[in-house]
């Protein structure tokens, strides 16, 4: 009788050992913020083929499945993989190759990386970015003479951080056929009685820009690797480049394919004949690690350089309201064109009258359609009652906190203290659109999205000036800017049925941090580290 209750209870016990499901891993004892609907939070999951396959308490999932890999995660932070809405990805890569200016003090810092730079690469076409004149001592644009003086024939263009000015020496300037009398339609080329001083604004960029030496294509996956390696240290899993032209997206393509390449990336396509005439005839690509669906334009330039399109003048410069830098039929049309072709139309604008303009184009163009999700990239001061426009359920504002508390320095003083009200106003686009899309616009800013978290909530620098925060009425709660770098930013791609969250079928793309992103004192959040990056389930 002993015997045989004995050999019953083994029978039991190896029956249900028996019909535990496999899986491939195993992520137990830890501190899980799945960011589903309910903000649900879990002990453990399972992950087979790349996806969750359970997400429950630890003694649930261990009882239900039988792993290959089971990781005790003791008790640390686990959240879905950072989505960063707006970047520049394979940008960030190829500034790996050039003269980086980025936290320059003044003109002579820059100058004096460009002569180091110079002294160890001996590049016969310099090309940097980085500076921002609002960061020196003396904050008006720089002028050619030194560059002239110390490069009178080997070519310099160095691009300010937000891309919109860009300061060439002469060399330069004779290679793209720039005089004083080329005309600057979309921007300026700026002049000292009547002579060129070598800044570009917005549109006559591109003059030099295409004259840029083409990067190798060992270049370019060197760039896309670099950038890789830099993105998924930091916790991205999923970056939507703001501008790629179908060669680079070909390539990123590729390299995916061959595995080579794991990052997903949501590709905007560049606004250019080539990209447009292919794509938009084409339809939409989609893979598990690739998105092509969307279109990446601008209305104007950027606040810092003064060419973001105001209503009124700029208070700290007489008559002057910056310009769009696209025709307005020219963009209502390709707006036609993008919403017969199914295609996401993603608008950088900063000034309130870029953004008025964007938003009525919009809502006239998607009149009676639903579910277009077309973005508005900054949306970046709104001014009058044009916030009501982002209650348009196709309409989503896609943000980059860390601008606020890197602009806060300058922007009462282009804007004036009442129109700076309604500038980098995140909780009142949210209260009207229902989400945010969140991220960095990387390497305009630094990549990390921990200071994205922390700028969405604290609204200041890391010296946690100003006290009290700038504009803190407009700064988001811990929950909202979890979500806006996970579902929501998901969301805005259209690929919130597949990540943004940890649940069940979707891919398993998470990361674990030594701090707890919800709790830790406000002024740690920029130092969390992340302890591991998965994408798929694998370990990067």
């Amino acid at each position: 009788m002993k015997f045989t209750k004995t050999l019953f209870l083994f029978l039991i016990i190896t029956s249900c050992a028996s019909d535990k499901i496999d899986v491939d891993t195993i992520i137990t004892n830890a501190n899980v913020y799945t960011v589903d609907s309910n903000f649900s939070k879990a002990e453990a999951f399972a992950v087979k083929d790349g996806k969750f396959v359970g997400v429950g308490t630890a003694a649930d999932i261990k009882n239900k499945y039988k792993p290959k890999a089971l990781i005790d995660a003791a008790g640390q932070t686990v959240v879905p993989g950072f989505i960063d809405a707006h970047c520049h990805f394979y940008g960030l890569g190829l500034n790996q190759l050039q003269v980086n200016l980025r936290d320059t003090k003044s003109y002579a810092d820059v100058i004096s990386k460009v002569v180091e730079f110079q002294k160890n690469k001996s590049s016969a076409f310099i090309i940097g970015r980085g500076w921002d004149q609002n960061d020196w001592g003396d904050k008006t644009y720089p002028t050619k003479v030194q560059l002239d003086s110390l490069f009178p024939n080997i070519p310099v263009a160095l691009t300010r951080i937000d891309g919109h000015a860009m300061i060439c020496n002469q060399a330069a300037l004779d290679l793209a056929n720039i005089t004083e009398s080329t005309l600057a339609e979309g921007g300026e080329i700026l002049k000292e009685n009547g002579k060129l001083t070598g800044v570009l604004i917005d549109n006559p960029m591109e003059l030099v820009e295409v004259i840029f030496p083409e990067p190798t294509k060992q270049q370019q996956i060197d760039a896309l690797l670099e950038a890789q390696k830099i993105c998924t240290n930091l916790g991205l899993t999923t970056v939507s480049d703001a501008g790629l032209d179908k060669q680079v997206i070909e390539l990123v393509d590729s390299l995916q394919q061959a595995g080579a390449l794991d990052m997903r990336i949501y590709a905007m396509i560049s606004n250019r004949k080539a990209n447009l005439d292919y794509y938009l005839t084409k339809g939409k690509i989609k893979t598990a690690r690739l998105n092509v669906q969307s279109v990446k334009v601008y209305a104007d330039g950027a606040l810092g350089s003064r060419g973001a399109a105001l209503k009124q003048e700029y208070t700290d410069q007489h008559n002057h309201f910056g310009a769009l830098v696209i025709g307005i039929e020219d963009y209502k049309n390709l707006a036609e064109r993008i919403a017969k072709a199914g295609y996401q139309m993603n608008t950088h604008a900063i000034g309130d009258s870029a953004n008025r303009f964007v938003l009525q184009t919009y809502e006239k163009t998607l009149l009676g359609q639903k579910n277009r999700r077309w973005r508005v990239e900054h949306a970046q001061v709104i001014t009058d009652d044009d916030f009501e426009y982002f209650k348009n359920e196709n309409i989503i504002p896609s943000i980059q906190p860390t601008h606020a508390t890197s602009d806060m320095y300058w922007a009462e003083d282009r804007l004036g203290k009442e129109r700076v009200k309604g500038a980098y106003a995140y909780k009142k686009l949210l209260e009207k659109s229902g989400r945010v899309a969140l991220g960095t616009d990387f390497p305009v800013e630094k990549v990390s999205p921990f200071l994205t978290f922390y700028a969405a909530v604290s609204r200041q620098d890391t010296k946690q000036y100003p006290e009290g925060g700038f504009n803190k009425e407009n700064g988001l709660s811990r929950e909202e800017t979890l979500k806006g770098m996970t579902t929501w930013a998901a969301y805005s791609n259209f690929e919130e049925q597949e990540k943004g969250s940890i649940e069940i079928g979707k891919f398993a793309d998470f990361i674990i941090l030594d701090q707890n992103i919800m709790t830790v004192d406000e002024k740690e959040i920029p130092n969390i580290k992340v302890n591991e990056t998965y994408i798929g389930g694998v370990a990067q």
